[in-house]
C-alpha cells in the first residue's frame, strides 16, 4: 500500500523556492499538523544545507553515532529518509543528531554505487533499494509501507524530487506557503522543476482545498492533487 504523500513548500510570490527569507518557524510549525511517519529529502536539499552549514559536510565519527537508537520503533517522531540514488551524502551521523527525528533511511537504486551501499550499512542506515537506473520512487514508497509502516509522507525538496512524485502520481496533497517577496535574479529552483525530458511538458492540475493568511502577510495554500 502506498502511504499518502504531502508536498511541503515555502515559496516567493514570484515561486521561487530560494532567495528569499523564509518564515521556517511557521514552516515547521504548520508541518506538524500532517503527524507524518515519514519526512522525505532529496539528496540535493541535503548538500545545499551542508553548504550553508559546513560542519555538517566532515562531522567526527563515533561508534556511537552508527548505533540506532533503541527505542526506535516505538519513538513517535518520524523518519527522516534521503533519497540519494548516486551516493553523494555523507554526512549521516551528524543528521543522526537532529532532534526531530527518530531514526534515518536511505533510497537508492541499483546503479547506486555498491562502495556507498557498504558505507551505508557500516553506520546502520537503513537502505532501500529501488528501481534500476535511478529510484523506482512507487515501489520505494510502498516499502516504506510494508518495512517500516509508513502511512504519511512529508515531502521537504526541492523541484527535482517534486516533479518525480508527481510524474509518478504519488502525490495527494501541495502545501504552499507563500510568501510576500519577489525573489528576482537570476533564474533559481521552483517548487516544480522537471529535468527529465520525459516529463519536461509535465502539467498537473490541482483542487483548492482552502486558503488562509497566516504569519506576516503570508498566504498559506492548500490543494490536493485531481487524479
Amino acid at each position: 500500500m502506498l502511504p499518502k504523500v504531502i508536498l511541503h513548500i515555502a515559496s516567493s510570490l514570484d515561486g521561487r523556492i530560494t532567495n528569499f527569507p523564509a518564515d521556517l518557524e511557521l514552516y515547521y510549525g504548520l508541518a506538524a499538523q500532517w503527524n507524518p511517519d515519514a519526512i522525505l529529502f532529496g539528496s540535493a536539499t541535503v548538500l545545499a544545507a551542508v553548504r550553508d552549514n559546513p560542519a555538517l559536510e566532515v562531522p567526527p565519527e563515533h561508534v556511537q553515532m552508527f548505533t540506532p537508537p533503541k527505542d526506535a520503533k516505538t519513538d513517535p517522531r518520524p523518519l527522516l529518509v534521503i533519497a540519494d540514488s548516486r551516493g553523494r551524502v555523507h554526512c549521516w551521523d551528524a543528521i543522526r543528531k537532529w532532534p526531530y527525528m527518530r531514526d534515518l533511511l536511505a533510497l537508492c537504486s541499483s546503479a547506486t554505487p555498491q562502495e556507498y551501499i557498504s558505507y551505508l550499512a557500516n553506520r546502520h542506515i537503513g537502505t532501500i533499494v529501488a528501481g534500476n537506473n535511478r529510484i523506482d520512487m512507487r515501489a520505494a514508497l510502498t516499502e516504506l509501507n510494508t518495512q517500516f509502516g509508513v502511512k504519511v509522507v512529508r515531502v521537504d525538496s526541492g523541484g527535482t524530487l517534486n516533479s518525480v512524485l508527481l510524474q509518478g502520481g504519488l502525490v495527494d496533497e501541495v502545501s504552499v506557503l507563500i510568501h510576500p517577496y519577489l525573489a528576482g535574479g537570476e533564474p533559481g529552483p521552483t517548487m516544480f522543476d522537471p529535468v527529465n525530458a520525459a516529463i519536461s511538458g509535465l502539467q498537473v492540475p490541482l483542487m483548492l482545498r482552502s486558503t488562509k493568511v497566516v504569519g506576516d502577510g503570508i498566504i498559506w495554500a492548500l490543494y490536493s492533487v485531481r487524479e
